[in-house]
């Protein structure tokens, strides 16, 4: 559980910059922005990859493209970890 805390902590730091469109909480005040709280890691990472990959154009996607052209993916995976597990046990 160490681990998973410390993990959360560091996706949590690397998450600062997507609070802006998808809430502080993960739970966006504007309608175009999904919220990600509680989201499942692996389809995160997947569309951070697909954004990076510019396999997902619709909608605002340029602004999410520019934002995963600048994570690795250990960056993809913390920010994921962080938003899958917003809101459990490690929330607190």
């Amino acid at each position: 559980m160490a681990d998973q805390s410390k993990q959360f902590e560091i996706g949590k730091q690397k998450a600062k910059v997507c609070m802006t469109c998808h809430g502080v909480d993960g739970i966006s005040l504007l309608d175009p922005y999904p919220n990600l709280r509680s989201q499942k890691q692996g389809y995160i990472v997947s569309a951070l990859k697909d954004y990076k990959a510019r396999e997902r154009t619709s909608g605002l996607a340029v602004l999410m493209q520019q934002q995963a052209d600048a994570l690795t993916e250990q960056d993809m995976q913390d920010i994921a970890f962080y938003y899958s597990k917003l809101g459990s046990e490690l929330d607190k």
